[in-house]
């Protein structure tokens, strides 16, 4: 079997309705996508995710929705919108995101991973993250444009004071520690993988959204995932004198963890797929698929989520990955 049949298997709606909308690249009003989409809301992973949520839109406890790993409200809503939920097709994903943006961002628009929801809980990882997964949910709340201004802020610098200064909101803290990326998790030098997610929420933000600041944002952030190499995975790291091995581990879901075929999916998403600084990334990535041209799951959160939510076994082809690559791949033409 090919690998196009074997994500379309109908016995599998959940990957069959991502590859149709990202691989087959089917078009919105597509009677055979609509009632894919439907399918896959009725089945795991998304009806398991979705039942388990409270009725008042968190999971676990009540909250900025950063606690327990990987059970609570940032997680699920992450993983929701990588296997194609939407608030359109189930409330519950509208009261969820409610939640959370009630209780996880402050403000001066820091999503925050403090118990409390205080800003100084912001790190780019987790605002990427939710910008991402909100906007891909299809939640639309004024809310989110303050979000994305403080992300673009803490890009550039611009406006933003520094960690010291507490007569303002609008500076840096002990995770979001300075401008482009840098993290007090990695010694206050540039997160990657902090940027390759601020990266992917700025590609989901429709362009007519996108003011100068968050423009500049871009730019700055594509030259900087473009400053080395990606295939290399040579980003700043303060804790080891070589890279993450999580770097060369395609996996699925992806929270604050990227690899490589992530800084492609966000880059292309960018219009910055062709660059030819990426051609060693793609290589790397076409090297990774099988014989059946299916790539294989290198890492996962299985037993970590919410009560019987698992994507596929270590080390075996794995139909979410192989959607990430193939859409990945044909954002290029390389």
């Amino acid at each position: 079997m090919d690998a196009i049949n074997w994500l379309l298997d109908p016995t599998d709606p959940g990957p069959r309705y991502l590859a149709l909308r990202d691989v087959v690249r089917l078009p919105d009003g597509d009677p055979e996508l609509i009632a894919a989409r439907a399918a896959a809301h009725t089945a795991p992973p998304i009806a398991t995710i979705l039942d388990a949520m409270h009725p008042d839109g968190y999971w676990d406890k009540p909250g900025s929705g950063y606690g327990p790993k990987y059970r609570s409200a940032v997680w699920s809503l992450i993983a929701l919108a990588q296997v194609g939920a939407s608030a359109a097709d189930d409330p519950r994903i509208g009261r969820a995101a409610a939640h959370l943006l009630d209780h996880g961002l402050t403000p001066a628009g820091q999503f925050s991973c403090a118990p409390s929801g205080a800003p100084s809980g912001t790190i780019d990882c987790l605002q990427g993250n939710m910008l991402a997964a909100l906007l891909e949910l299809g939640i639309d709340d004024p809310r989110l444009d303050g979000a994305f201004e403080w992300m673009a802020r803490t890009v550039t610098g611009e406006g933003v004071a520094p960690a010291g200064d507490r007569s303002t909101p609008r500076r840096y803290y002990a995770y979001k520690s300075g401008p482009l990326f840098r993290c007090g998790v990695n010694g206050n030098l540039p997160c990657a993988w902090g940027g390759v997610k601020v990266m992917l929420a700025f590609g989901k933000l429709p362009p007519v959204r996108r003011t100068p600041l968050i423009e500049e944002a871009i730019r700055q952030g594509v030259e900087f995932l473009l400053s080395i190499d990606p295939a290399t995975g040579e980003y700043p790291h303060a804790d080891s004198d070589k890279p993450s091995g999580n770097w060369w581990k395609f996996g699925f879901p992806v929270f604050y963890v990227a690899d490589i075929l992530q800084v492609v999916e966000a880059l292309a998403a960018l219009g910055s797929g062709d660059d030819p600084r990426l051609a060693n990334a793609l290589a790397l990535i076409r090297s990774k698929a099988d014989a059946d041209g299916r790539w294989l799951l290198e890492y996962h959160y299985n037993g970590k989520m919410v009560d019987g939510v698992a994507f596929g076994r270590k080390g075996k082809a794995n139909k979410w990955v192989t959607i990430r690559a193939l859409k990945a791949l044909g954002r290029t033409s390389r």
